[in-house]
């Protein structure tokens, strides 16, 4: 049953001082701002994280994963060492002799996610970027749908031992999954914060909001 505090009525037809009542003011905004601080500490934790992770990823895909692509002559003799090291120690050939398949996992990387990662760094960095929330959905469902087959080819491939060797053991496969799986982990925690986080996710309606206020009072 409804009734007017305008008119001083209540149900009963009992009159009373509206000035006694308790004021309190109905923003449909209250949910996404009124953040505990604690809630607004793990999110900004969320978002360096972010930041480190696409800040980071500018120069490991410029330096390291595009010589999967690019001809030799295009990197200095250091860099092609580094790389060289790191596919001898971690037993890594797909960076050395790519096959076709990876291949095109590097290409995409080259030209759909290389220019979004200063974008991302940025927004990340400034923090509460609602902007960035569906090129984030986009990118981390992309990433982490890529990593699945390559995470399944370390641990099932059966590598040859020439000309570049592979994991054999089961150490040398989990310690080559250990260097792929953040890149698997950070995009589906970046894709669980766009789509819960209530300062990402805009989807409630003002409407809503504030009858669900209201009811509960």
């Amino acid at each position: 049953m409804s009734f007017s505090l305008a008119n001083g009525i209540q149900p009963g037809n009992r009159r009373f001082n509206v000035a006694l009542l308790p004021q309190r003011t109905w923003t449909p905004f209250l949910p996404l701002c009124a953040l505990s601080k604690s809630e607004i500490m793990s999110l900004r934790v969320l978002e360096l994280i972010f930041f480190f992770y696409f800040a980071t990823h500018i120069p490991i895909t410029l330096f390291i994963d595009l010589q999967a692509l690019l001809p030799e002559h295009v990197y200095p003799q250091p860099l092609k060492d580094l790389l060289k090291w790191y596919a001898a120690d971690f037993k890594d050939p797909m960076v050395l002799d790519p096959p076709e398949w990876f291949k095109s996992f590097v290409f995409c990387e080259a030209l759909l996610q290389t220019p979004f990662f200063p974008i991302a760094a940025y927004a990340f960095l400034k923090g509460g970027c609602k902007w960035i929330r569906i090129p984030a959905i986009v990118y981390s469902t992309h990433v982490a749908t890529t990593l699945i087959p390559i995470l399944a080819h370390i641990l099932f491939y059966q590598f040859p031992l020439k000309p570049n060797p592979g994991p054999q053991t089961v150490r040398e496969r989990w310690l080559l999954v250990s260097i792929y799986a953040p890149y698997l982990l950070v995009p589906v925690l970046l894709l669980l914060t766009m789509l819960m986080s209530s300062t990402y996710n805009a989807s409630s309606k003002p409407g809503n909001v504030s009858a669900k206020a209201k009811k509960k009072n």
